[in-house]
C-alpha cells in the first residue's frame, strides 16, 4: 500500500510532538485563550451556528469535554488531535502525487510549520479547516486520476460541507478545484458529468442547517464575516499587505516560504502537468486572493492558511525532485528551533535575566484569568441570585468558564450585536433584578441611572508582570430598571 511506511513514521513523531506540546501547555501554565473560553462556552449550547463561526468547533469541543472533562487540555484536544490528522493526509497526498519521501517529509514539513506549532497550543477553527481542506484535495486527486466511481466524489463533498460548518474560508476551495478541473483533459471530462455537482449538491446538504441558522438570525456569522474582511471599505483604508506577506513567511517558515515562492515560480509554467496544476491551483489563488484583501481592506495571517496544504507538498516536490533533501531536513529543523524558541521563551528568559514584561510575553492574553475569577468568586458566591454582567466578551468568557454562574448576561444598551453573548443573552426581562457588574473601569452614571440603587464593592486586582495585571472593579447594582431608565441615583 502506497504511503503506509512514512505515514506509520510521521504517525509515530506526530504523536510524540503532540504529547510535547500537550506538556509545554501545562509548563507554561496559561489559562484558556479568550477565543478558547469563547468557544468552550458554545460547546455547552449547541446549535447550527454563533455569531462569528459556524458550529464545528463548538461541536468538537463537546465531544472531547463529554469523554474528559473540562479541563484545559480537554479544551484544546480536538485542534491538538486535527493538526496531526491533517499532517498524514498530507502525506498521503505527496506519496501519491510523488512517491513516499515527499510523502513523508510533506507531513512533517506541516506538523512542524510555525504556524501549526504556535496555534498548536490553541483551540482554533483553522485546526478542523486544515484538515478538512486537506481531505477535500485528496479526495479531489483521487476523483480526478483514479477510476474510483462515485465515492471519492462523494468523500469530496462531505469534506467540503464539513469545511464550510468549520469557516467559510473553505468557500475559497470550490473556484480553485473548478480551475483545476477547467485546465486539465480529465476535470473538464468529470464536469460535463453527474459526480462533481452531485459533490457540489452534496457540500451545500452538510451546510444546510448553518445556511438556515443564519436565516433565522438575521445572519450575524456572514454580517461578523463581512465586517472583519471590510468588504465596504475604501483601498488603502487598513492596508496591510507588508504585514500579511511577514506573516506568511513567519507563519510557514523563513527558509520554507522562500522556497515555496522559488517553487512555484520554477513550476507555474508546467501547469500542463497533472501534479503541478492541482498543487499551484490549490494554493495560488488564495494567497493572491488574501492579498488583494489586505491591500484593500486588511488580512489576518491565518486567513491564507489553507494555502500552505498544497504549497507543502508543492515545496518540497520541487525541492525533491531536485535532490535537494538536505534543503528539506534544513527548513524543517530551523522551522523546529524557532518554534521551541517560543515555547520556551520564558525559560530562556529565566535563563538569561531577562525580565519578562508585558510586550516580551506572547501568551499574556492567557495569563491570569484563573486568579481574576477566584477574586470575583466571593462576591459572586455571596450574591447568587444576582445576575453576572460585563461590558465585553472577554471578562463574559472567562468568568462564565471559571464560575459556572447561574445567570448571565452582556451590558448592552445600545442593543448593538458584535458578539455571540450579546446575540442570546437579554436583559429586557431583567426589570428588578440585581446584578453584580464586572467591568474594567469604575461605572459611569449613565449607568447607575439605571438602577434603584449601587454598591461598590471595589477593585480585584491580579498582578502579572510589572508593568501587566488584570484589573476589574465589580459593583453590586440594585433594582434593574431597564436600559431606557433616566433617574439619577448615585452609589452607595
Amino acid at each position: 500500500m502506497i504511503g503506509e511506511r512514512p505515514a506509520l513514521a510521521l504517525a509515530t513523531i506526530a504523536v510524540l510532538l503532540t504529547a510535547y506540546r500537550m506538556w509545554v501547555i501545562q509548563h507554561l501554565g496559561i489559562d484558556l485563550y479568550v477565543d478558547e473560553a469563547y468557544y468552550w462556552g458554545w460547546s455547552k449550547a449547541l446549535d447550527w451556528g454563533y455569531f462569528s463561526k459556524p458550529p464545528v468547533i463548538a461541536a468538537m469541543i463537546a465531544a472531547s469535554t463529554a469523554l474528559f472533562g473540562d479541563g484545559l487540555l480537554a479544551i484544546k484536544l480536538p485542534s491538538l488531535l486535527s493538526y496531526p490528522l491533517a499532517a498524514l493526509v498530507i502525506c498521503r497526498l505527496g506519496s501519491l502525487m510523488f512517491d513516499d519521501r515527499v510523502g513523508f517529509w510533506s507531513g512533517l514539513a506541516f506538523l512542524t510549520m510555525p504556524l501549526v506549532g504556535a496555534l498548536g497550543l490553541f483551540v482554533s477553527t483553522d485546526a478542523p479547516l486544515l484538515l478538512f481542506w486537506s481531505l477535500g484535495m485528496l479526495a479531489l486527486w483521487h476523483a480526478l486520476h483514479e477510476d474510483g466511481g462515485w465515492r471519492h466524489w462523494l468523500f469530496l463533498g462531505v469534506a467540503v460541507g464539513l469545511g464550510l460548518l468549520t469557516k467559510y474560508t473553505m468557500a475559497a476551495f470550490l473556484p480553485s478545484a473548478l480551475l483545476v478541473m477547467l485546465a486539465g483533459g480529465s476535470g473538464r471530462h468529470a464536469l460535463a458529468g453527474p459526480r462533481p455537482w452531485v459533490a457540489l449538491l452534496i457540500a451545500a446538504l452538510v451546510f444546510a442547517p448553518n445556511l438556515w441558522w443564519n436565516w433565522s438570525n438575521d445572519f450575524p456569522t456572514f454580517r461578523h464575516t463581512a465586517d472583519i474582511t471590510q468588504l465596504d471599505a475604501e483601498p488603502g483604508d487598513r492596508s496591510n499587505l507588508g504585514e500579511f506577506l511577514a506573516g506568511q513567511w513567519l507563519s510557514m517558515g523563513p527558509l520554507l516560504f522562500l522556497c515555496m515562492l522559488w517553487a512555484i515560480a520554477r513550476t507555474v509554467m508546467r501547469v500542463r502537468d497533472p501534479v503541478w496544476r492541482m498543487l499551484l491551483g490549490m494554493s495560488l489563488p488564495l494567497l493572491a486572493l488574501v492579498s488583494v484583501q489586505a491591500l484593500r481592506g486588511g488580512a489576518n495571517s491565518n486567513w491564507a492558511a489553507p494555502a500552505f496544504v498544497a504549497g507543502i507538498v508543492l515545496t518540497v516536490g520541487w525541492l525533491g525532485d531536485g535532490q535537494r533533501w538536505r534543503t528539506v531536513a534544513l527548513a524543517v529543523v530551523v522551522n523546529l528551533l524557532l518554534v521551541s524558541a517560543v515555547y520556551h521563551w520564558p525559560d530562556l528568559a529565566r535563563a538569561t535575566d531577562i525580565e519578562i514584561t508585558r510586550g516580551k510575553d506572547p501568551y499574556k492574553r492567557a495569563r491570569g484569568w484563573h486568579e481574576l475569577a477566584q477574586a470575583v468568586a466571593p462576591a459572586l458566591a455571596a450574591h447568587p441570585d444576582a445576575i453576572l454582567v460585563a461590558p465585553d466578551r472577554d471578562l463574559l468568557a472567562h468568568l462564565i468558564y471559571f464560575l459556572d454562574p447561574r445567570e448571565y448576561a452582556s451590558w448592552n444598551p445600545q442593543g448593538r450585536v458584535i458578539d455571540h453573548y450579546q446575540l442570546t443573552t437579554d436583559l429586557s426581562a431583567a426589570k428588578g433584578r440585581d446584578l453584580l457588574f464586572v467591568s474594567r473601569d469604575p461605572l459611569d452614571q449613565s449607568v447607575l441611572d439605571r438602577f434603584d440603587a449601587a454598591e461598590d464593592l471595589g477593585e480585584r486586582i491580579v498582578p502579572i508582570h510589572r508593568d501587566f495585571e488584570r484589573r476589574v472593579h465589580l459593583t453590586l447594582l440594585r433594582g434593574f430598571r431597564g436600559y431606557a431608565a433616566t433617574a439619577i441615583n448615585a452609589p452607595g
